[in-house]
């Protein structure tokens, strides 16, 4: 940015000699060079210890039955094409599906685990980490009612099996389970037992990882998503302490942070920031970073 800025220096420079004839061009670079400080201003923001790395992120379906497991599907698709928007690689690791049979046969999801790689991942998308409301005419109603539905997300910073010391974990802890992946519909997707679940014996927290087909790249994989599950407990126990409160307390559970309303006008409004955007159609296929931008200026 700074040769870019030495560069409209020179050409107001010549604009002194040559006329208005430079003015067009000068105004083009002082409009790409002030979209480029903007971004790169939201950096500033992002200083915690994991902001710079990978992220893994959960989506699980709330109250709302298949609406709820249809809005989990919905979810999964905004967030990927805002990774693919920029320049994140995201895979899905797990992920449990509903029932089949719904309207256009449609599968939802009841949760997905899904790793994001990409420099900034955790810092740009940790604040998405809540509730998430839709209301809508439900597509599974024969009557047409009005329906609204919850899903869960959580964002957690990717921890490599390297940094297990650090979260004071021994492996004997660890109970490790292999099984068959399977798809919609419970249908196996392989024949061998490649998936593989892992339970932290103490908290019987579990992860589970099934899309690679080597049984080590999935235990790999697994053992990642659940150290990361243990670091976002020791973090909200450090927090609670910091504030003089006993216990954990999950914040994500019943906390709305943004509604998604189809009907009866439509509106996505984030309930912190209190940003809006109209076009919902828009904002399902990945154009959130308008709400993305105001969270992270958010103080915690």
């Amino acid at each position: 940015m700074k040769k870019e800025i030495q560069e409209i220096d020179d050409f107001i420079t010549l604009l002194q000699d040559d006329g208005e004839d430079l003015l067009p061009e000068i105004e083009k670079k002082l409009s790409v060079l002030e979209k480029e400080v903007e971004t790169y201003s939201l950096y500033i923001f992002l200083n915690g210890k994991h902001d710079k790395g990978n992220a893994i992120l959960q989506i699980f379906a709330g109250a709302g039955g298949r609406d709820a497991q249809d809005w989990v599907a919905i979810l999964l698709h905004m967030y990927q094409k805002y990774c693919d928007k920029h320049g994140f690689e995201s895979k899905i690791l797990n992920r449990s599906f509903g029932e089949p049979g719904g309207p256009d046969s449609r599968i939802g999801i009841k949760n997905v685990t899904v790793e994001i790689h990409g420099r900034y991942a955790f810092g740009f998308l940790k604040k998405e980490a809540g509730v998430h409301r839709l209301v809508r005419i439900s597509p599974f109603s024969s009557q047409d009612l009005r329906h609204t539905s919850f899903a869960q997300v959580v964002v957690l910073p990717k921890i490599e099996e390297s940094d297990a010391k650090s979260l004071r974990v021994d492996a004997k802890d660890f109970k490790i389970e292999t099984f068959r992946s399977s798809g919609p519909g419970g249908q196996y997707m392989q024949k061998t037992e490649s998936a593989v679940r892992i339970t932290y014996l103490p908290t019987k927290i579990v992860a589970n990882c099934q899309s690679e087909r080597s049984q080590a790249k999935n235990k790999k994989k697994a053992m990642e998503v659940l150290l990361s599950k243990l670091w976002r407990i020791e973090e909200q126990t450090r927090k609670q302490k910091l504030k003089g409160l006993k216990g954990v307390i999950d914040p994500a559970w019943g906390k709305q942070i943004r509604n998604y309303v189809f009907h009866p006008y439509q509106l996505v409004k984030d309930l912190r920031t209190q940003v809006e955007a109209t076009n919902i159609k828009d904002v399902l296929d990945g154009n959130i970073d308008i709400f993305i931008e105001s969270e992270i200026k958010l103080k915690d």
